[in-house]
């Protein structure tokens, strides 16, 4: 099972938490906001956009708020030139490759922030390219393996989805970025339960890491989540499953 799916889980089990604290809904303002400055303010014709209001939704961000941050982004209110798109590349205990995405109204207390983080919990912060080649920006849709057999997310295939695969708990659906909210909102309509569904970074290879090294990778995982710039965190690791199991606690 990738990073990316455990780590998915992982951060979905937290959003509830996140969200009462309001913590969450800070970043999904932020991601939406940029998303808009960047592509647009329609999401029809802005797929990040599209996703990240989505998210928003998701997650019950009013309505009324998603508004406001689409609006700071389109310029129809202001704040939203204060706010830049960073990209951190490292690497994590055991050799796994990291991919920090972060929106910012400070670069310099980011990155300093960012490198401590890494220092703190066994990692190295990289040069920008060091990284990023392992990933690709895809379109993933989880649901709960459970409930519902690969045979059931054929709609996702006749949507534009590539593959389906079962990834321990999880039905895990892969399509095109361009392609995330058509596939979703297929597998909607014919009736099937979403856990998860973003845009990501997905690895091209996967690191196993163990012992000790994958308690204090996740620990730097949940750190670097928790940072209030922080959007995503992506790695391309592969760790026991009692790990994963302490970490979503």
């Amino acid at each position: 099972m990738s990073g990316h799916s455990k780590w998915a889980q992982i951060k979905h089990r937290k959003a509830a938490t996140d969200a009462r604290r309001g913590q969450l809904f800070t970043k999904l303002a932020r991601a939406i906001t940029v998303a808009a400055r960047e592509g647009g303010g329609d999401p029809d014709a802005n797929f990040t956009l599209a996703a990240a209001v989505q998210k928003a939704r998701d997650y019950s961000m009013p309505k009324d708020n998603i508004q406001r941050a689409i609006d700071r982004g389109t310029g129809a209110a202001g704040g939203a030139d204060a706010i830049e798109r960073v990209v951190y590349e490292g690497y994590g205990p055991g050799g796994a490759a990291i991919l920090v995405e972060a929106l910012t109204d400070n670069r310099n207390r980011t990155s300093a922030d960012i490198r401590h983080l890494f220092d703190k919990h066994g990692g190295s912060l990289g040069e920008p390219g060091s990284v990023a080649w392992v990933f690709e920006k895809r379109g993933v849709v989880l649901v709960d393996a459970a409930r519902y057999a690969e045979d059931d997310l054929i709609a996702a295939i006749d949507a534009g989805a590539d593959d389906v695969s079962v990834e321990g708990d999880s039905l895990k659906v892969v399509c095109a970025a361009e392609d995330l909210t058509a596939v979703r909102r297929a597998l909607e309509s014919a009736g099937v339960q979403i856990e998860s569904a973003e845009l990501t970074m997905e690895p091209s290879s996967v690191v196993q890491v163990d012992g000790g090294e994958a308690s204090t990778l996740m620990r730097l995982m949940d750190a670097l989540d928790d940072h209030d710039d922080v959007e995503a965190v992506h790695a391309n690791f592969d760790v026991p499953a009692e790990v994963i199991e302490l970490a979503a606690a």
